[in-house]
């Protein structure tokens, strides 16, 4: 219809918008751990027996955080959390490979946010370039050294740990 050149350009334009609009809608999940495994997954009705726990939310982001999307993530999170009202949110960003500075200084007003709240945030599984860049961060700073954990599975142990007492002898229960 437009000829080959134009149809060519028209192709790779409608290529770039949709590029750009599934890299602004990133998406954010709740997790469930499978049982009697260290196997973390996206909660669902096809899994009806995940465990989760009282007071701990688990949320995993996935892919690159940037200023296009860091206010639709903060949204989901925000979210997430005051409809779960948790003592600890875990942020799993292992999935993340690259964390903007517009991106992480939201990351940080959210943090903030949530303290102010009394929510206590973790950020679990960062990679090597991310985990350098949040350290140096008034994030890092804010979370210290306790607030990044390994994995998620040392993240649900350490939080087991710290609030056994509030969980009537340490079971699971669904949130």
């Amino acid at each position: 219809m437009l000829g080959t050149l134009k149809g060519i350009i028209a192709a790779i334009v409608l290529s770039l918008v949709a590029l750009a609009s599934q890299i602004a809608a990133a998406p954010v999940y709740v997790l469930g751990r499978k049982r009697k495994s260290n196997v973390f997954r996206s909660r669902s009705d096809e899994h009806p027996e995940d465990e989760t726990y009282p007071g701990l939310l688990l949320l995993r982001l996935e892919g690159r955080v940037f200023f296009a999307n860091a206010e639709q993530i903060g949204q989901k999170v925000g979210q997430f959390v005051h409809e779960a009202q948790p003592k600890v949110v875990v942020l799993d960003l292992s999935p993340v490979f690259d964390l903007e500075y517009t991106a992480l200084k939201a990351l940080s007003e959210g943090e903030k946010r949530q303290r102010e709240r009394g929510v206590v945030t973790w950020l679990v599984g960062l990679n090597p370039g991310v985990l350098q860049m949040v350290r140096r961060s008034p994030l890092g700073k804010a979370l210290g050294p306790e607030g990044m954990q390994f994995s998620l599975e040392l993240a649900v142990t350490r939080y087991l740990q710290l609030f056994a007492s509030d969980l009537g002898g340490g079971g699971t229960a669904r949130l």
